[in-house]
């Protein structure tokens, strides 16, 4: 039987789902005509891997694939390609939350960066197996890494004014169930 989610729990999913829709309203906006030579981090990707890594409950799965379906259509990808790749990512971390408890953040910072730079190079084989269109290597990469970088202020961000901080070890939740 299900856990239900306490009052904590849907006030940090409803903080997640507004942070999600601004970022991907701020990444619409047009903020100059020209087209831009370098390409920003995902920020709704890191959002996303540091709520699953540092809180699962905090975000099933259709949160992520909405978002995600979401986005891919409004950023004109592949609908669902991309989506696919980070729920696999977000559920392989699930798994493997309690780990995430101990580790440093730079610990947790490389094992989210192998995560960031396997779904980014799968998803370009995949977009190239089927020759369908796609940004410039360089771009992709550009974005990639500046996701990878940008990890630690969004976890800063997110552990000081979100309050999404890692469960500490035996940490229990409000009906007593371990998180």
């Amino acid at each position: 039987m299900a856990d239900r989610a306490d009052a904590r729990t849907w006030m940090h999913r409803g903080i997640f789902v507004a942070l999600a829709f601004w970022i991907i309203v701020f990444q619409l906006v047009p903020l100059d005509m020209r087209p831009a030579n370098w390409a920003g981090p995902d920020l709704l990707l890191a959002a996303t891997l540091l709520w699953v890594a540092r809180k699962p409950a905090y975000l099933p799965v259709p949160v992520i694939a909405g978002f995600f379906l979401m986005a891919d259509f409004l950023f004109m990808r592949p609908p669902g390609l991309w989506t696919l790749l980070v729920v696999l990512l977000t559920e392989t971390i699930r798994r493997q939350h309690r780990e995430f408890r101990n580790m440093t953040l730079v610990v947790e910072w490389g094992t989210i960066a192998i995560g960031i730079i396997g779904i980014t190079l799968i998803n370009r084989l995949i977009i190239a197996l089927v020759m369908a269109p796609q940004a410039p290597f360089g771009l992709a990469i550009m974005e990639m890494s500046a996701t990878i970088v940008v990890y630690p202020l969004v976890a800063l961000f997110a552990h000081f004014l979100l309050g999404v901080s890692r469960a500490a070890p035996g940490e229990v939740g409000r009906r007593g169930q371990p998180l």
